[in-house]
């Protein structure tokens, strides 16, 4: 399937606490949540900008993901039952409808082409299911797609508001930010700190969207008010 540079990702739900529905347990319930991320990620790369439908079979998730088919099923499941997606609408096969896909608002811009090297994603060739960190990293990324300033391209969210949206836990959020910036799905930037006039502050800029609109093409002439971490 041709994949455009950008799409569009409805982001109330996530935005309204949504990611914390996706929990981190032992059993193989934590493995399908991240499967689940996985899954949305490709349904969303799919989906038609009209009307938010998106046609994607088990062998497509399956090469972009490297994903088992029972894994890429249960990963589907969860996305239904936490009402992101809507599963084969008028009982066709294979087709998946993003849940709230309005294009007149209420969405986010979410990476695409960049994100794949020989038909799979890369940041996903080596996810074995089996480590919080990569569940954390994907609420994280979802977050940070979420929380982008239209016209910063970055977002600023602090530990507090993290914790808030996504329920990860305080002492996990360093290790996932780490795992996501190593697989090349954000760029962690210091910016002016609001606390102090001589300190600084991460922000989160989305690798794949609005690549030339960072710190080296807008420079300091940002103030830290720029930069809500709201």
């Amino acid at each position: 399937m041709a994949i455009r540079d950008w799409v569009l990702l409805p982001s109330k739900w996530i935005n309204d606490g949504g990611l914390t529905a996706l929990s981190w347990r032992n059993g193989g319930e934590g493995a399908d949540h991240i499967a689940a991320l996985m899954d949305l990620t490709v349904i969303a790369h799919a989906t038609d900008l009209d009307t938010g439908v998106a046609r994607v079979t088990y062998d497509d998730f399956c090469e972009a993901t490297l994903l088992s088919r029972a894994k890429v099923s249960k990963g589907l499941d969860v996305l239904e039952r936490i009402q992101v997606i809507e599963r084969e609408p008028n009982g066709a096969r294979s087709i998946y409808k993003l849940a709230n896909y309005d294009i007149s608002g209420g969405w986010a811009k979410f990476p695409g082409k960049n994100m794949y090297s020989s038909g799979t994603i890369a940041a996903f060739t080596d996810f074995q299911l089996r480590r919080v960190a990569e569940l954390d990293a994907l609420k994280l990324f979802f977050l940070m797609v979420a929380r982008r300033d239209r016209r910063t391209n970055i977002a600023n969210i602090g530990y507090d508001k993290i914790e808030e949206y996504t329920d990860i836990r305080r002492v996990r959020i360093k290790t996932a930010i780490s795992f996501m910036a190593s697989r090349s799905l954000v760029y962690v930037e210091r910016i002016p700190s609001r606390v102090s006039s001589d300190g600084v502050s991460n922000s989160y800029r989305v690798v794949g969207v609005e690549s030339n609109s960072h710190m080296g093409t807008q420079g300091r002439r940002l103030d830290g008010i720029d930069f809500d971490a709201s």
